[in-house]
């Protein structure tokens, strides 16, 4: 008898490079509320350092065992209300923990619908089909004139409609095809070669376009093997996605005009259905043994095969995705100064909008670019607030007319010798925002396009901030996301938001309630309670205070106080990640020391503790070596933001559109989105060029990610721009024949990604309009006169620190700016 397996043992096997100490830990943590970031920072040492990654990784797997074991149990009970469990089926079903093989243990046991054969077993018929097996096993032999014919029309049933010996020997082949078909060690033979020898075919299908970007798989084999490998999942996505577009045919089996693995599995089902060919019934056995094989078995064990390997896909498009939107997440930021956001537009003009430093909405406008007119006028507004208005860069949308409207810009900065850089920044999601019930809470009264705007502005601010209002899935940097399981998707994102927000840290009093939201333990509901309390008592002074607000208990307190910062808080590591917990071990340090909590700050500070040999190793004893060292960093670089550093990025101001592009030409880009084939890349030209993996380095390479990341800038050449089907492939090999291409600066930007294009190879990066228009040359022509920007002065004022001065020479004579006079003081409030 089978020892049945346990948690611990099934566990080991299937995450082995995690401790079960560990595991335990975080289950037990896990149990006792505490949420991912907070295990994973604050209780390294419970964990042996586990990352959240890791630590959601034990409790998918807990969830994955009790869903399982619930399974064994109700097929054990469904089973014994039948009378049939015996000790060794139940041993059977205890034993086994793999879903597919559990169900098949409890294939012949589960209660069908009203089937063929449950009908057939309902008018009696049972009996015959079991005579004709026995025949066709020799385990009996027909008596003398006893055919299958005469023995069939004795089991004749009118009431449920065998009314002659034709339906009843039809019946009787219905019975044994569901005997076929439940066969265990049958069903195994079939999914054992279909896994092992099998693959994916596909053809070409009557809705196939021209020039279509599944060409690759119009014939096409490749082994269920291969495709279940990470690195090649993304070509069964593709060629789903060809199949639901009705442009490929798909199947699984032998490769096309190959029937051998069929035949050889038919033969195997054939085997056990008859031994003796020549007895009463062996016709009737053989297309049993067919239907059981062809109808039943093969399509399920063929969906099996899909759902293997779509589950292979899923997992990796979903880890790229999750990789992709971090990387994103976490952008530099231009920083709390003020920014104008412009949402390019060719037929309604440009959509202007001013922030302030902390990010609060001053004023907007519309501005044309058509004419010479027009174009005299909106340097005029533009330069006004610009060097009034202390503005510090101005965030273009990289929708349609971007790329016009950023060189627009440009040149009109440079005549004007106003030194602001110009950025592109991504509208990936802009359009869900703005549309959203965040967006209208925020700004109930303004446009969609002018909330637009406001979040490309802010995007260039802090782009971490503004991409939380976002669906993550919205934010379109992923590999096939549209195809991939819904709910695995939106769990693996949000935990990486997650993340990405309690890495950074928030600030305690400007922070908006969808950043609060995503700080461990609070949720929406306790963050809007949070920021009604702020806007009701004033700021923060102390992370305790947060107990004053309801329902802000003190486990909410433990979870959360650790991802808050307070700059301007009475104990300086209030603006630390130095969890409360700890406070009285650092002060007792303090005290020992002769020196005060601040004197232990910075690199001298932190210095004097290591120099301190008793003192440290009696901490490390108390907080542990993870612990401790955390503790450190932080004290080394107090109120730290963990991005790197903002670095403006500008594109070749010589190309707009792909008809620009020329073989060999060199141009600077930005990665937007690594998929397991490639990356595509942002040259300017409103096409994302594809860099397969083989043109990423001059060596070998497994895996994009080695070699490249989101806002990754490279230096990129063009080695073609197909304009018929819209593709750009570009190299960043060297070539002694070409401008000498460098590997990606590890800095990442403001500009973000944009939303990926359901292909492998064939397609380039479509950019991603929130508002579709015709593309044009040059901007469409508007109707009208610029209106006035309209100051917003019942916005609370803001908290942030006023700029620097910048140049001050005001412009608001005669100009339909002049609202915008108050923008100066506006911002020093």
């Amino acid at each position: 008898m089978t020892t049945p397996l346990t948690f611990e043992t099934w566990f080991k096997s299937l995450l082995p490079t995690i401790s079960l100490t560990s595991a335990e830990k975080v289950l037990s943590l896990t149990a006792e509320g505490g949420t991912i970031p907070f295990i994973a920072r604050y209780r390294k040492e419970a964990t042996g350092g586990l990352d959240e990654v890791q630590i959601q990784k034990v409790i998918d797997a807990k969830e994955t065992w009790d869903t399982l074991t619930q399974r064994q149990t109700f097929i054990l009970g469904e089973i014994e209300k039948q009378g049939k469990l015996t000790d060794e089926l139940k041993n059977k079903v205890l034993s086994t923990f793999q879903s597919n093989l559990l169900e098949d243990i409890y294939l012949p046991y589960k209660i069908k619908k009203k089937s063929k054969a449950t009908l057939a077993k309902e008018a009696g018929l049972q009996p015959l089909a079991d005579w004709i097996w026995d025949c066709g096993h020799e385990i009996l032999k027909p008596e003398p004139g006893q055919t299958l014919e005469i023995w069939a029309f004795t089991f004749r049933n009118d009431d449920k409609g065998f009314t002659d010996a034709e339906k009843c020997i039809q019946g009787a082949q219905d019975i044994l095809v569901e005997r076929l078909s439940e066969n265990g060690e049958l069903r195994q033979k079939v999914r054992d070669a279909v896994f092992e020898k099998g693959g994916l075919k596909t053809g070409k299908a009557e809705k196939a376009k021209p020039n279509s970007k599944y060409e690759t798989y119009f014939s096409y084999f490749e082994p269920i093997l291969t495709l279940r490998k990470p690195e090649n999942s993304h070509r069964y996505l593709a060629i789903r996605r060809g199949w639901m577009e009705e442009e490929l045919t798909l199947s699984i089996g032998s490769n096309h005009e190959d029937t051998g693995l069929e035949d050889g599995l038919l033969q195997a089902f054939e085997a056990e259905a008859i031994t003796d060919r020549q007895s009463v019934g062996a016709e009737i056995l053989l297309k049993a043994a067919k239907l059981a094989f062809k109808a039943h078995v093969f399509p399920a064990i063929e969906n099996e095969a899909h759902k293997s390997i779509k589950e292979v896909a899923d997992e990796t498009a979903i880890r790229v995705f999750a990789e992709n939107v971090k990387k994103l997440l976490l952008a530099s930021p231009f920083g709390p100064k003020a920014v104008m956001g412009v949402d390019p537009g060719i037929r309604t003009g440009c959509k202007v909008a001013v922030i302030s430093d902390s990010g609060r909405f001053i004023a907007d406008t519309v501005i044309h670019l058509q004419s010479d007119d027009q174009k005299t006028k909106a340097k005029a507004l533009l330069t006004g607030v610009i060097q009034t208005g202390q503005i510090r860069a101005i965030a273009v949308g990289n929708g349609t007319a971007g790329r016009e409207t950023e060189s627009y810009l440009r040149a009109m900065l440079k005549e004007a010798s106003i030194d602001v850089p110009v950025v592109m920044v991504s509208e990936s999601g802009a359009s869900v925002y703005s549309a959203s019930e965040a967006a209208r809470e925020e700004f109930p009264d303004l446009d969609l396009t002018v909330r637009g705007a406001i979040s490309i502005a802010r995007r260039l601010q802090d782009p971490l901030a503004e991409l939380v209002k976002v669906e993550p899935k919205a934010i379109g940097v992923g590999q096939y996301q549209h195809d991939v399981a819904p709910h695995a998707l939106k769990k693996s994102l949000e935990l990486v938001v997650d993340t990405c927000v309690n890495s950074v840290g928030v600030n305690l009093n400007t922070a908006s309630y969808h950043l609060l939201a995503r700080v461990s333990g609070i949720g929406p509901a306790l963050a809007k309670a949070i920021v009604e309390y702020r806007a009701k008592h004033g700021i923060f002074k102390s992370r305790t205070d947060l107990l004053e607000v309801p329902r802000f208990s003190t486990k909410t307190f433990e979870q959360a106080a650790g991802f808050l910062r307070i700059p301007e808080a009475e104990n300086p590591l209030d603006n630390t990640g130095v969890h409360p917990e700890r406070y009285g071990v650092l002060e007792g340090l303090a005290k020992s020391l002769g020196k005060s909590i601040s004197e232990l700050m910075g690199r001298d500070g932190v210095s004097m503790i290591k120099e301190s040999k008793d003192h440290t190793t009696t901490l490390k004893t108390e907080l542990g070596e993870f612990t401790f060292n955390d503790i450190l960093n932080e004290l080394e670089k107090p109120g730290r933001d963990p991005r790197e550093a903002f670095i403006p990025f500008s594109f070749r101001d010589d190309i707009f559109e792909m008809k620009h592009l020329v073989v060999g030409m060199v141009c600077p880009g930005i990665v937007t989105n690594v998929t397991n084939f490639g990356a595509f890349v942002d040259i300017g030209v409103h096409q994302d060029g594809l860099v397969h993996i083989s043109q990423l380095s001059n060596s070998f390479i497994k895996d994009p990610r080695e070699v490249v990341s989101p806002g990754d800038r490279v230096t990129v050449r063009v080695l073609e721009a197909n304009l018929d089907k819209k593709q750009i492939a570009l190299s960043m090999k060297t070539e002694k024949s070409a401008e000498a291409t460098a590997r990606p600066e590890r800095s990442t930007n403001a500009r973000q990604p944009k939303k990926n294009n359901p292909r492998d190879s064939q397609n380039g990066h479509q950019k991603n309009s929130r508002r579709p228009e015709k593309a044009a040359p040059v901007f469409a022509k508007p109707s009208g006169a610029p209106p006035a920007i309209q100051a917003k002065s019942a916005q609370p004022p803001s908290r942030g620190k006023p700029l620097p001065k910048g140049p001050q020479k005001p412009q608001f004579t005669n100009n339909p700016f002049a609202a915008l006079a108050g923008f100066k003081k506006d911002l020093k409030n």
